[in-house]
């Protein structure tokens, strides 16, 4: 990102696939203007065609920022977690992160200058997430696993800095989209080498449950999701959770219908599709299982 304050035109043209082919001004700069949101925030974000040699820092920042090079190529020299500044040449198709209170700088190609997209942002969720990922101050590069992935984070990270007009809901919908292709396509090889993707496995499943829950979804889904089978994320989701997939996502469903009987006034029918019964009586059948009583006298007994 350069430091002028500036704002260029982004356009874009889309074929019948929606693919995109961007046409650009040499540099995109934005300020998101709402930093009420605590799980994932979004503060600046932008493109930006480099001339041959430019360079930005050293500097530290306070969040988060990621580089995605469209094209050409770059070095990166960055703090590791020792205070020792690393070399990283980068091009094309990879990208690095930058954490809050690391000094870095970087440099533009004096002969194939990068052009990127990047985005600062940060969150109660990012340490979690990127936890999933082989990123850290040792490992700044983004090597993504998958081309398909990869494509799908420029996208959004491309939707993000041709959109500044959009809400900020709309905005953040897109960034946690990015988050996911990065998580995905970045994900950690130590956790495979380290036989622990069954905690990776049952992080996975339990974030699909909670985005989830208030769709028609069965645990086929979940383990689909995984990119398991159901007999195995059962196995090992009563392993480390004692309870079953199908135990979980019930529980799930009926905390959040008795938050909603007892903060809402919508009717046990409308509670009940809410979060995932669109028969009634199924829904009364479940809830009294778990609480011992019927919604309706849930509800009265909790007003």
């Amino acid at each position: 990102m350069s430091n002028k304050n500036a704002e260029g035109i982004l356009e874009y043209m889309y074929d019948n696939t929606h693919r995109k082919e961007p046409f650009m001004a040499d540099l995109l700069f934005h300020i998101f203007p709402n930093e009420n949101f605590i799980d994932l925030c979004l503060y600046q974000y932008g493109y930006e065609k480099c001339n041959p040699g430019h360079s930005f820092g050293p500097a530290a920042r306070n969040h988060y920022l990621f580089h995605y090079i469209l094209s050409g190529t770059g070095t990166l020299l960055a703090d590791d977690t020792k205070g020792i500044t690393q070399n990283y040449q980068i091009r094309s198709g990879q990208g690095f992160m930058i954490f809050p209170g690391q000094v870095t700088t970087y440099i533009a190609d004096s002969n194939v200058p990068w052009e990127y997209l990047w985005v600062e942002f940060d969150g109660l969720r990012i340490t979690e997430a990127l936890s999933m990922t082989d990123f850290s101050k040792n490992k700044p590069v983004y090597h993504p696993h998958n081309k398909e992935l990869r494509d799908k984070l420029a996208d959004e990270l491309m939707y993000i800095s041709h959109h500044p007009k959009e809400s900020p809901f709309h905005l953040i919908g897109h960034l946690y989209l990015f988050l996911d292709y990065l998580i995905q396509s970045a994900h950690s090889t130590q956790l495979l080498s380290n036989n622990k993707m069954s905690d990776y496995y049952i992080k996975e499943a339990i974030n699909y449950i909670e985005q989830n829950f208030q769709n028609n979804i069965t645990i086929e889904d979940v383990a689909s999701v995984c990119g398991i089978n159901r007999s195995y994320l059962g196995k090992i989701f009563k392993k480390n959770t004692g309870q079953s997939p199908q135990e979980f996502l019930m529980n799930y469903r009926m905390v959040k219908a008795a938050e909603l009987l007892k903060l809402t006034s919508l009717s046990i029918a409308d509670i009940g599709s809410a979060i995932g019964y669109e028969n009634q009586l199924h829904f009364s059948r479940a809830f009294k299982n778990i609480y011992g009583v019927s919604p309706r006298e849930w509800r009265n007994q909790h007003k």
